[in-house]
């Protein structure tokens, strides 16, 4: 197919770049709290704010290293959004995530995306393999880094 061809080589040129950086979004305590929440996961540096301080060097309660993973949509919709004549994008893993740095309740976080590599996967499909960082505003150690593949499905 040649419209698939076209994309690809539309985004090669943009391999090894960075394509941008998402909004910054506050990590309060009520999202915190609703993660915990939903996950079942009521660990107290997550939810007892008197406790962390007293038992832990964290100053502050901390957000889940799942609850910043699950906001590399938000991200990604906020930096790539929609592919040209995509059918629908598919959130195909990751290779690589680490948790370098907690997030502290209300600090605030955004992604950056670079383009590691994009592929054809099939004659309808684009695999994308993006280094995203995700960073804690006012400090320069990472929240958490990963390598993260999304495949879109072209329309033929």
């Amino acid at each position: 197919m040649k419209n698939i061809d076209n994309l690809i080589n539309n985004y090669k040129n943009k391999e090894g770049k960075v394509i941008g950086k998402s909004n910054w979004i506050k990590i309060d305590q009520k999202i915190i709290s609703n993660f915990a929440n939903i996950t079942m996961d009521d660990q107290f540096i997550h939810l007892d704010h008197e406790r962390t301080i007293k038992e832990t060097h964290f100053g502050s309660t901390i957000a889940h290293g799942f609850l910043i993973l699950s906001l590399c949509t938000k991200f990604f919709v906020d930096v790539v959004g929609p592919v040209k004549n995509e059918k629908m994008g598919i959130n195909y893993g990751f290779n690589k995530v680490r948790f370098v740095n907690p997030v502290k309740c209300n600090d605030k976080i955004r992604g950056v995306f670079e383009l590691r590599e994009v592929s054809k996967r099939s004659q309808s499909e684009i695999l994308f393999n993006h280094n995203l960082n995700i960073e804690i505003e006012g400090i320069e150690k990472p929240a958490m880094v990963c390598e993260w593949l999304n495949l879109s499905v072209i329309n033929d």
